[in-house]
């Protein structure tokens, strides 16, 4: 080459033009064609730039000191500018001659080196800058090619010839080779003995810099990153230029800062610094990096920054936890920050250092001091103050400590006690991570080894006190052999005497030269030994003790944490509510007393809202859950027992159940029916139990097989259906007189198969008329005479059915009332008749008569005749007192009346709905028939029994509500008319009639008959109130309260003016009256029935109650409150005016109430509005406790307001001074 073509290169300047802008590097030797194009270089085509590129290919192929040439340079150098807008081709070219070029050129290097040629150092060591540089600009390009949107990168191929449109795919497999290739070049440049070509150091980093800088260029791409072997091939660029060339405290800085601006390249770096460590023998640059990391302090709105560091502490204390652990006095600083997430990152750290040192198969004392030292760390963090550091100790514990070999039982222990406080974080992550760690813990116990994996609090408590009784078996003997050797006591044996002086040894003969034989043991030996062995029992025994004390203290823990776990079932966050669900199904894996609780009380969860995502997953996990724990059997079982199996474990669900209980549990197995998880064989092996007629059988057997059947009817009434006859024969025949609740639950089952609405069409069963079979069953038992209380259950359920199957529902219960009465009243005047026989002729007898209700108070006289008595009468009577046979007949006749009663409303409801529903369906009909311009004969003649009856919707409900109000109670055909009177008698004159369960039952059928007439109800609520206010049984006390919640609905404007006597009852001296009346009145103001008048500060004290279920209601009842127009925000001077005048809250209570409605109060408008109304109350104050109260409430709400500070401070120095 000539020297004078040959550039004349200057690194540091090619490099300072580079970084300030490319395009002012000097190219004015390039191509003409080039410079031409300079302003539009879009317009290049490959021909053109070919026909360039061409001369350069074979020159440099021929020899790579070609690049030194002028024109070649500038060529280049001018592409390289136009490097984004020319054809990929081109570019791929640019590339090839730059990569190839420089590989070349290292390996003359090499050999020239190698060859000790002096002369050639100075050419080749700037031909490898002139090659690293142009190499460096075509990384750079490559990657602002691949950072451009597709869109843009079509656009440029837009018009061009060629088949440059096509090459979109192929574009990035290209440009991912090229990056390939030229990282591979640069790792063989930097094995030269660079140190002979580049003098000064500074000489020798600008170039390495050159192979660094657009190595973290391509590191910036996440892209990239995510190709391990482009990521591989940048990790060994860098490795080679930290191990060899001094690139450490680049690399340091560089990663830093990446960390701090890249997300990306947290574990990317972790896994480069890794690879150093082990493959490269350099762990300096760690700990550089972590002295730095630990040192740094981060900007309070970086948020970013502290979490890509974090991240990149975690992902090391993994792939290189011994380097970590040289340096954790230094990453500890980081528990100093108030970025929680460098805080999680020392957390994890923690737990990934103590899996590396349980790795050792022999641990120093150093190693278990470090253990010891992480542990108490992790253990302090379950009280950090932020939630997401409290959490991230609960998870390294459940994610990676419990599956450890060594298991720390003492460390368990701790953390299982932190994890029960845990449940009453604050945070609902919180809560659920120390739920799934209770579980973890439960899951891999230690307590295993002697027993099973079962922890059945009775059964350990069995064995522990075996283990004492034998412990006290074997100490005494120890005390008694220790007694003997008491100073004072001892006995010297003659023979150990003879054995102490006797030194001949085994050896030793007899003076006729025979052997001496060894001595037999001697008592005191025999003891001595029985000592040592009785010792070494004992201490196994102790051992033992030990290990079941460990495991009951674990036990009761666990036992506590349920109780807190079963209350989360209720809570608000749906992944909360299913940890904990999945809580108590490993306790019923393990056997704990407690799981019971818990998979009855998320039964409720089946109730869930449906409507969102969170919703459908609670129910959907609830079915999984009991599927799990019922339905699926061992896989050893046949298809006959598993159906065995499924029957016996769905029975037992339904023993020892509330009545809410088995409604959730009715909606559960609805739907599991309902979506095929039933099987065929499951339902028959149910009705041979419940059809079975031998004795063997249990009634809860029996009783439960038909409770599920009904169960499952509810979504498939042919299963009931197709069993008639075995229904006829069990529940409805003999065994169901027997056994009342079994009849109960008979009639229950079928009224599930009475067609509805919707499935009327599906159905094949229509209404039975008043004569079939099961209806005279029914009957017959709505007659039968019972002195059981279970009567009341069965009859409900027994009329229920009637108006579900019947035909004429009304004529059959009538004809069942009028029989029922003249039973009831016949019997009584016979009864009456025989008593005053009897009693003349013999008294004693009258003493024993059998009266089954246990509450009667005093003996009192039976009415003969259903007519209302005088006075004058009854006083006569009193004056010749006769004893009176039971009162459950005429109480079963007055509940049977009030249920009538009810269920004839309904009755009417649902003709209505029909009536209303057939007429919609007519005149759609008839719509349909004139658009087609026919009308069938059929339809005529209901048109014309349609016009003479007028019956329009109107008339019909007119009709209906008059037959409700007029016809029901006062008309002169009614049977219930007869009735009114009476309980109403009864009622008035509960001195007289003070049988306790009698004017029970007659409230509760005033109360039913109030629901049916307005009239009826406005003539006897005075009387109604009277005996909710005065009635000493609670029972009658909260049924007339259920009553006026009913009536509010009913006739609200009678109500209305009353719900003053239905709020006093949250004052009722019995905890389940007050439950009911709030229950009430929770559903009456949420629902709109009633008006709120200022009681509602009466509701928010018994968020201050003693039982717990009342306070939780009430607080359920505020949270719902608050959600309805401000509501609490419009009342709440009400509440504090009566919360802060009663006497029956202290002050404590007061400040936790006001405390808890102020949280309810959002909007910065209502906070200062009520912070005027209450600061106008300080002046009137009289009390210190007055104006305490007022400014407890005032400091609640954000008011902003300098004048109420003022005047606050103002008044408690007033109130102070007067008080002085």
């Amino acid at each position: 080459m000539d020297d004078d073509s040959r550039v004349e290169f200057d690194l540091n300047s090619a490099l300072k033009c580079y970084h300030d802008d490319p395009k002012t590097l000097p190219c004015s030797d390039a191509d003409a064609e080039l410079l031409d194009t300079e302003e539009s270089p879009e317009n290049l085509t490959n021909a053109q730039i070919n026909g360039i590129l061409n001369p350069i290919i074979d020159a440099v192929a021929l020899n790579p000191d070609a690049i030194a040439k002028v024109t070649v340079l500038d060529n280049l150098q001018c592409l390289l500018k136009y490097f984004a807008h020319i054809p990929i081709q081109a570019a791929v070219k640019i590339s090839d001659i730059i990569v190839s070029g420089l590989s070349a050129e290292v390996d003359i290097a090499n050999q020239d080196m190698e060859a000790d040629i002096q002369a050639a150092v100075k050419d080749h060591r700037m031909l490898l800058e002139i090659y690293g540089f142009l190499l460096q600009w075509v990384v750079a390009g490559l990657e602002t090619r691949a950072s451009e949107k597709p869109s843009a990168s079509a656009a440029t191929t837009i018009g061009r010839k060629g088949k440059g449109k096509a090459k979109g795919p192929a574009q990035a497999s290209d440009m991912t080779g090229q990056l390939k290739n030229a990282l591979e070049v640069m790792c063989k440049a930097q094995k030269l003995k660079l140190l002979r070509l580049f003098i000064t150091t500074s000489e020798r980093d600008t170039f390495i810099s050159m192979f660094t800088r657009p190595v973290y260029l391509i590191l910036e791409n996440e892209q990239r990153v995510k190709n391990e072997t482009i990521k591989m091939h940048a990790f060994k660029v860098l490795c080679i230029a930290v191990k060899h060339h001094g690139h450490a405290f680049g690399a340091q800085t560089s990663i830093i800062q990446n960390l701090t601006y890249f997300e990306h390249l947290s574990e990317p770096m972790a896994e480069f610094l890794q690879i150093l460590s082990e493959q490269y023998d350099y762990p300096q640059l760690v700990d550089e990096i972590l002295k730095d990391l630990s040192n740094k302090e981060f900007n309070n709105n970086d948020l970013k920054g502290p979490k890509s560091v974090s991240a990149f502490i975690m992902s090391l204390s993994e792939r290189a936890p011994r380097l970590v652990m040289k340096q954790m006095t230094l990453v500890i600083k980081l528990l100093e920050s108030e970025s929680y997430n460098l805080r999680n990152a020392v957390i994890e750290v923690s737990g990934n250092l103590i899996v590396e040192l349980n790795k050792d198969e022999e641990r120093s004392d150093t190693s278990k001091e470090q253990v010891n030292a992480f542990f108490d760390l992790l253990e302090e963090r379950f009280l950090d103050i932020n939630p997401y550091c409290r959490s991230k100790a609960i998870q390294v514990y459940s994610g990676k400590l419990l599956d450890l070999r060594t298991k720390f039982p003492k460390r368990r222990q701790k953390v299982a006690d932190l994890a029960c406080r845990s449940l009453q974080d604050k945070s609902s992550s919180v809560r659920r991570n120390a739920i799934k760690l209770l579980a973890k813990l439960i899951e891999s116990h230690p307590f295993s080894a002697l027993h099973g994996g079962t922890l059945r609090k009775s059964e350990w408590t069995y064995r522990l006190d075996a283990v004492n009784k034998e412990l006290m078996e074997l100490i005494p003997t120890i005390e008694e052999m220790e007694g003997e050797k008491e100073p004072g006591n001892e006995t010297v044996d003659q023979e150990l005497l003879d054995d102490a002086t006797d030194d001949e040894g085994e050896g030793a003969v007899n003076s006729d030269g025979s052997p001496k034989k060894k001595k037999a043991p001697t008592a005191t030996e025999a003891a001595i030994a029985k000592v040592n062995e009785n010792s070494a029992a004992i201490e196994r025994l102790e051992l033992t003790k030990r290990y079941y004390l460990d495991a009951l203290r674990f036990i009761e823990t666990i036992h506590n944490a349920s109780e807190i776990v079963l209350q989360l079932l209720s809570a608000r966050n749906k992944s909360e509510v299913t940890e904990a669900m999945d809580f108590f199904r490993t306790l019923d894996v393990f056997r704990f007393e407690t799981a019971k609780a818990g998979i009855r009380r998320m039964l409720r969860l089946i109730w869930t809202k449906a409507s969102t995502d969170e919703g459908k997953g609670v129910q959907a996990h609830l079915m999984e859950i009991y599927r799990g724990l019922f339905f699926i059997a061992p896989d050893s079982f046949t298809e006959n027992e598993t159906a065995n199996f499924i029957a016996r474990n769905m029975i037992s669900l339904t023993s020892d159940t509330t009545a809410a209980e088995l409604t959730s549990l009715e909606q559960l197995l609805s739907r599991m029916m309902a979506e095929g998880k039933v099987e065929p064989l499951v339902i028959q092996k149910l009705w041979q139990i419940y059809g079975i007629q031998k004795q063997q059988i249990s009634r809860s057997q029996r009783r439960g097989a038909i409770i599920v059947l009904g169960m499952l009817a509810l979504a498939k009434p042919e299963i009931v259906i197709k069993e008639l006859e075995t229904i006829l024969r069990v529940g409805l025949g003999p065994l169901g007189r027997q056994d009342l609740g079994l009849a109960k639950y008979t009639c229950l089952a079928l009224r599930h198969i009475a067609p509805t609405a919707k499935k009327a069409q599906s159905n094949d069963m229509g209404k039975l008329p008043n004569d079939h079979a099961i209806m005279q069953r029914l009957a017959q038992l709505c007659e039968m005479k019972s002195e059981s209380k279970d009567w009341y259950g069965l009859a409900e359920q027994a009329v229920g059915a009637i108006y579900c199957l019947a035909k004429f529902p009304d004529v059959l219960v009538s004809e069942i009332v009028r029989r029922k009465t003249k039973a009831v009243f016949a019997a009584n005047a016979a009864d009456a008749a025989d008593a005053a026989a009897a009693k003349s002729e013999k008294k004693e007898e009258l003493e024993d008569m059998d009266i089954e209700m246990g509450d009667i108070e005093d003996e009192v006289e039976k009415p003969e005749e259903m007519e209302v008595e005088t006075s004058e009468e009854k006083q006569a009577e009193k004056k010749q007192p006769e004893e009176n046979p039971s009162f459950a007949p005429l109480s079963q006749l007055l509940f049977l009346v009030g249920h009538v009663a009810i269920k004839q409303i309904v009755h009417l409801e649902i003709l209505e709905l029909e009536f209303k529903r057939r007429k919609a369906e007519q005149e759609k009909k008839n719509e349909e028939n004139a658009t087609a311009g026919k009308k069938p004969k059929e339809d005529e003649d209901a048109d014309e029994l349609d016009l003479i009856g007028g019956t329009t919707e109107d008339d019909f409900t007119e009709g209906i509500a008059r037959v409700r109000e007029q016809e029901l109670l006062y008309g002169p055909q009614s049977l219930l008319s007869n009735f009114g009177p009476l309980v109403a008698e009864i009622c008035e004159h509960s001195d007289y009639y003070h049988d306790r369960n009698l004017q029970a039952q007659s409230t509760l059928c005033m109360a039913k008959l109030m629901c049916v007439s307005s009239d009826y109800c406005e003539v006897h609520l005075p009387l109604l109130i009277t005996i909710m206010e005065r009635s000493s049984d609670p029972i009658v006390r909260s049924n007339t309260v259920i009553a006026l919640g009913d009536m509010a609905v009913c006739f609200n404007h009678l109500i209305d003016e009353n719900t003053d006597f239905l709020y006093r009852r949250l004052q009722d001296s019995e905890d389940s009256v007050k439950r009911t009346c709030l229950m009430t009145l929770t559903f009456l103001i949420l629902a709109g029935q009633v008006k709120v008048k200022g009681q509602l500060g009466e509701m928010a004290k018994c968020l201050e109650d003693g039982d717990k279920r009342i306070a939780d209601l009430a607080r359920m009842f505020f949270t719902e409150l608050a959600t309805k127009d401000n509501a609490v925000y419009n009342n709440f001077v009400d509440m504090f005016s009566r919360l802060s005048a009663s006497r029956e809250l202290g002050e404590e209570g007061f400040r936790r109430v006001v405390k808890f409605l102020a949280s309810f109060v959002e909007k910065d408008k209502h906070a200062k509005q009520l912070s005027e109304k209450l600061a106008a109350r300080l002046p009137r104050c009289e009390t210190e406790r007055q104006w305490n109260d007022v400014a407890f409430a005032l400091s609640l709400l954000p008011h902003k307001n300098e004048e109420i500070i003022k005047t606050v401070t103002e008044g408690f120095r007033v109130v102070k001074a007067a008080a002085a």
